[in-house]
């Protein structure tokens, strides 16, 4: 088992994700996602992938080391490069990641829960708050 200071990385990481669902949904295609609203769903997303990858970085190494099907170190390069170069964020890759890459780095994670150390009461503290109230699934 795994120190609980890894489930709150986790549950982050869920709840942008899920966002990433909401705010992509109404787009067909990367030129739609990144031209609507005078780009307010691609940097909203733009920032959420760069979250992602942020709290990736902070689970332990050793736990991530079970799910080798995911691109740990992809993830943590994404961030930097969203973070780092503003101007280079092609929404073509960045579509393709949102569409493809999440849903198998969520089961991941989801799988990831089992194998955390933590009390049943913080779970359920943090799914209840306003921040991560997409994450009910969870319960």
């Amino acid at each position: 088992m795994y120190n609980d200071k890894n489930l709150i990385y986790v549950l982050t990481i869920l709840e942008a994700i899920e966002k990433l669902q909401i705010y992509t949904k109404d787009f067909s295609n990367a030129y739609d996602f990144w031209s609507a609203d005078e780009q307010l769903n691609f940097n909203a997303s733009s920032n959420l992938l760069l979250a992602i990858g942020e709290e990736t970085n902070k689970i332990e190494e050793k736990l991530k080391g079970e799910f080798e099907n995911i691109q740990w170190v992809a993830i943590k390069d994404l961030r930097n490069r969203l973070a780092h170069d503003y101007r280079g964020s092609d929404p073509d890759i960045l579509w393709q990641i949102i569409n493809t890459e999440l849903e198998p780095l969520k089961q991941a994670l989801i799988q990831m829960i089992k194998r955390i150390e933590y009390d049943d009461e913080m779970l359920l503290s943090a799914i209840e708050s306003d921040y991560y109230r997409h994450l009910k699934y969870l319960i």
